[in-house]
Formats: C-alpha cells, sequence, structure tokens
C-alpha cells in the first residue's frame, strides 16, 4: 500500500471521506437555517470552507498515492476512488460558493429596502395605499372572472338540458310515429279521425245550445 508521510493511502481516503460527511452534514444545517430565517452562521460557513479546501488538498496527496500503485486493477480501483471524493468536494464547494451569493444578494436587498424607506419617509403610507388599491382592483377583477366563468358554466349546462329535453322529443316523436306507422294509420285516415272528432264537437255544441234555448223557452211559458 502506498504511503506518504507515514499515512497509507486506506487511512487517507477514510480520513477525507470522515471528513466529507461532516462538511456536508455542516453545509446542510447551514442552509436550512438559512432557509427557514433562523439567521446565517459566519463561523460555520467559514468552517465549512476551510474543511472543503483540506479534502481537496488530501484528494492532491492521494492522487500521488495512487499512481505509485503497481498493480493496474488497484490502481485503477483507487483511482476511481479518489475522483469520487474530488467530485463531492467539489460539488460541496459550488453549493457553498451558492450559500454565500444567497447571504450577498439578501444583505444588498436589506441595505436597499432600508436606503429605499430611508428616502420615502413620509411618501411610504401612500405608495401602501397604492399598492393596497391596486391588490384590491386585481381582487375584484378575479371576482368577477370567476363570476363570468360561474355564469358561462351555467348557461352552458342548461343549454346542454335543452338540448338533451329536444333530442328526448324528437326520439318520442319517432317512436309515436313508429307506433303509428305499424299499426298501418295512413295520413288520409288520420285526416278523417280529424274531422271526425270536430264533427263531434260542432254536435255537442250545438246540442248544449239547443238544450239552452229549449229551457229559456219553456221558462217563458210557465211565467
Amino acid at each position: 500500500m502506498a504511503v506518504q508521510g507515514g499515512v497509507t493511502l486506506s487511512e487517507l481516503y477514510q480520513t477525507s471521506r470522515r471528513l466529507l460527511l461532516k462538511t456536508r452534514d455542516a453545509l446542510e444545517r447551514l442552509e436550512f437555517s438559512s432557509s427557514t430565517g433562523a439567521g446565517d452562521s459566519p463561523e460555520l460557513a467559514v468552517s465549512v470552507r476551510i474543511d472543503i479546501s483540506l479534502i481537496q488538498t488530501q484528494c492532491s496527496d492521494m492522487n500521488s498515492l495512487w499512481r505509485s500503485i503497481t498493480s493496474k486493477p488497484q490502481r485503477d480501483l483507487w483511482k476511481r476512488k479518489v475522483e469520487q471524493i474530488a467530485e463531492e468536494a467539489d460539488s460541496l464547494r459550488e453549493s457553498l460558493d451558492r450559500y454565500f451569493q444567497r447571504r450577498q444578494k439578501r444583505m444588498q436587498e436589506a441595505q436597499e429596502r432600508e436606503e429605499l424607506l430611508g428616502r420615502t419617509n413620509g411618501e411610504s403610507s401612500h405608495v401602501l395605499r397604492v399598492f393596497d388599491e391596486e391588490a384590491q382592483a386585481m381582487q375584484s377583477a378575479r371576482n368577477s372572472s370567476r363570476m363570468l366563468e360561474e355564469a358561462t358554466a351555467t348557461g352552458t349546462a342548461i343549454l346542454a338540458k335543452y338540448s338533451e329535453q329536444r333530442d328526448r322529443l324528437k326520439s318520442a316523436q319517432r317512436k309515436a310515429l313508429d307506433v303509428l306507422n305499424s299499426l298501418g294509420l295512413s295520413n288520409s285516415l288520420l285526416r278523417v279521425i280529424e274531422r271526425r272528432n270536430r264533427v263531434d264537437q260542432r254536435i255537442k255544441y250545438a246540442g248544449m245550445v239547443l238544450t239552452f234555448i229549449v229551457v229559456i223557452a219553456f221558462l217563458r211559458w210557465t211565467r
């Protein structure tokens, strides 16, 4: 096994792995505190940066060690292991850089807000009122849009109901015609039946009028 400064490649690899896990955990705690508004921890951030630099230094040492291994399979194996450690260290450094960028952006935004509030002074209430009016207008527009959508949906449902009823009436009409056709009733026969109904109605009304006249004449004769 390759040795450098009294430390073997395997020992250096194990040390790097432990330091990598520790650094990843510290970075996660750092990002969690920042995202939840618990506040930044500059000391922890500096510690994470130091640990990442140490891991990268150890990767450089391990690169020298695995190259001195005579067995090609072992050399290839350690090459992949060291490259994996180096990639994870680079990923942690990128995450830490993004954390610092977000922190710097928050600090800049906070400073700009303070400067804006300092400049506006008494105008701040007017700005808030304008924002409130715009918010109310947007809410009113959303309410109107929702009411229009509901009215459209109701109208569509009513039209669909009418269409359904019309289809049902057409179906009933077709069935009635089918029944009449099955009974062998022609159009001429239907017209005869219709004329007979009109004649019966006339006879009924004539009988009612005649009966009324007879009653009136009887009442006058008996006086």
